[in-house]
């Protein structure tokens, strides 16, 4: 089957190219005045000081760090879905991983950090499986969750969450901005967001002209049995951002996060394509890419379905269907793909 995957270019920014002069005029941020208060995921945070120690419970907030230049602050990373990019191997090889998964509470402690960052709110948050915001209060580490986490999204709920509100962009930027002013380096984030919108923007003018009306499509993130129901991609997350720049028609109309459907109701609706996201986590059965193809070959419900008898399955790297820096990356995937199977108009 067909697979395209991310470019990743230009999102994953080397060092130098972060630190340079940029032709696109980012103007210059005012440096951070401590203390530094900032309402973040229903929680008031303060700051007396930049942040030196640093534990980074997610990939993509481990990897906004490294891509503003500050890896040599993170002393601990945990839940990773796939490798670090190739312009972070080095630094990130000096950083102590606390678990691929979920770290402890006691493991995170014992960084003696001055501050624990989180991807999501399960990890650290009201129900938080790692610890409570409260719990890293009673100790004096304040955390941060990212916003893409939090704003527009309810997270009381069991599972990844209801999205209220379409993800954006904009929610990635909050957090390298506030990333930028935690650790004073605001001119750094502005030049990061600088490149990242000139990449969304070049990359939504691209696909004007491949616009996939209303073509439906389904994102398939793994699931706990390979032959049992699907963890897919809900109406206002990443990937249904993904979709909606591209004008394709997510078959997924609830507001989870990633709920749980059955084979037989996405026949239903018969998507014209199947994206299968590829990671490295081996969480669950399904996270295997290979083993996703195979269902999909013979599994007598999902083989007979158009996208699949049509050879219309795109392989999308895990790093497009998370709020971070990939998520850019997902677009141009896709629009290829659909612009490839002759499915844009």
């Amino acid at each position: 089957m067909p697979a395209a995957r991310p470019f990743n270019s230009l999102l994953r920014l080397s060092a130098a190219a972060l630190f340079g002069a940029l032709a696109i005029g980012t103007a210059t941020a005012a440096p951070t005045k401590y203390p530094l208060t900032l309402e973040n995921c229903r929680e008031t945070i303060t700051f007396n000081a930049a942040p030196k120690r640093v534990v980074a419970i997610g990939q993509t907030q481990t990897e906004i760090l490294y891509a503003l230049g500050l890896g040599d602050r993170v002393v601990g990373t945990a839940v990773w879905f796939s490798p670090v990019a190739k312009p972070y191997e080095a630094v990130n090889a000096k950083v102590k991983r606390l678990a691929d998964n979920d770290p402890s509470f006691e493991a995170v402690l014992a960084q003696e950090p001055d501050l624990v960052t989180a991807m999501f709110e399960w990890h650290v948050g009201p129900n938080g499986i790692v610890g409570k915001r409260d719990q890293f209060a009673k100790v004096k580490v304040p955390t941060y969750v990212s916003p893409t986490d939090c704003v527009g999204k309810d997270n009381s709920g069991a599972g990844d969450g209801v999205r209220t509100q379409m993800f954006t962009m904009e929610l990635v930027y909050r957090n390298i901005r506030e990333f930028g002013a935690i650790f004073d380096v605001a001119d750094r984030a502005e030049t990061l967001v600088a490149e990242l919108k000139a990449r969304e923007d070049k990359a939504v003018e691209q696909v004007a002209k491949l616009k996939a009306q209303e073509v439906p499509v389904v994102v398939w993130f793994s699931s706990k049995d390979i032959k049992g129901d699907g963890f897919m991609a809900g109406k206002n997350g990443v990937p249904a951002y993904i979709l909606s720049k591209l004008g394709a028609r997510n078959i997924i109309s609830t507001n989870e996060e990633w709920p749980l459907v059955g084979w037989e109701s996405i026949a239903a609706a018969n998507p014209a394509v199947i994206v299968t996201v590829k990671m490295d986590r081996r969480r669950f059965p399904a996270d295997d890419i290979e083993k996703k193809l195979e269902f999909l070959k013979t599994d007598p419900v999902a083989s007979k379905l158009d996208a699949v008898r049509n050879n219309r399955v795109v392989i999308m790297d895990v790093g497009a269907t998370r709020a971070g820096l990939d998520t850019i990356d997902g677009i141009e995937t896709l629009a290829k793909a659909i612009a490839g199977f002759g499915l844009s108009r």
